[in-house]
């Protein structure tokens, strides 16, 4: 309360039971992936019979645009980025990028400010085209280094 208007000063609107209740999702979900992580990186994945295998593998024959995500996961977790990276390089990415996005979503809620990510029909048709591109190259003669 500001002493000489009588109206509440900015400094007193301010409640830090407010800040760690808008905290708590972004808490959650961090909790949430790093469990799933350290899981994936106790139970190794190239051992048979812990994992599902790819359906459209088993029976296709070909590797979707997740194939490798459990091994990348599993060497992301040990610290191995090149054979990450050799599993799903673009797993690795959605690994990074997450961490950024779920970073600037603490700040801005620990700010009370909302989390606005504003993909419009380009951006969200260049993500899938890299996609379909990076599925059709690994499934290719040439693309075999792309294969987990």
């Amino acid at each position: 309360m500001d002493v000489e208007s009588g109206k509440p000063s900015r400094t007193s609107t301010i409640q830090p039971r407010g800040a760690v209740l808008r905290l708590a999702v972004p808490a959650g979900v961090l909790a949430a992936v790093a469990g799933a992580f350290a899981y994936v990186g106790s139970v190794d994945p190239y051992e048979p019979g812990h994992y599902p295998v790819c359906p459209l593998l088993r029976f296709t024959g070909l590797y979707c645009p997740g194939c490798g995500g459990l091994r990348s996961a599993h060497a992301f977790v040990h610290g191995d980025l090149t054979a990450a990276l050799h599993a799903n390089a673009p797993a690795v990415l959605a690994y990074l990028g997450f961490a950024v996005l779920w970073t600037v979503w603490v700040i801005r809620a620990a700010r009370g400010r909302p989390v606005r990510i504003d993909l419009g029909p380009v951006h969200l048709w260049t993500l899938g085209t890299l996609v379909l591109v990076f599925t059709v190259v690994r499934n290719l003669p040439f693309g075999g280094w792309l294969l987990p």
